[in-house]
């Protein structure tokens, strides 16, 4: 293979990893706030650690994906953990809120 084959080869890759993290990322988002009960809005009030934690922290962009499996979350949490700074106890937390 020559060198070019090799971008292309690894521009492919990179192009579908992309799509790969974007399709999950989109299974995992909930109804808009505006569609979901009243009780489920006001749930940060009286919700556990993990759950204050995502009202504080990632409810800014995202709703809680409630259909990502743990192994997934994991993943996301600690790639999510880096922006957000989070201490490593706030992603335990995060962690058994999301996938308990």
């Amino acid at each position: 293979m020559t060198i070019q084959a090799h971008k292309h080869w690894l521009f492919a890759l990179a192009a579908s990893g992309m799509w790969f993290i974007l399709l999950i990322a989109a299974a995992g988002q909930a109804a808009p706030a505006a569609s979901r009960p009243a009780h489920a809005q006001n749930a940060a009030a009286s919700a556990d650690p993990g759950e204050k934690i995502f009202a504080a922290n990632c409810a800014r962009c995202h709703t809680p994906p409630m259909t990502l499996s743990p192994r997934v979350t994991g993943t996301i949490v600690l790639h999510m953990r880096t922006r957000a700074r989070l201490s490593r106890k706030d992603e335990k937390f995060l962690l058994q809120y999301l996938a308990p």
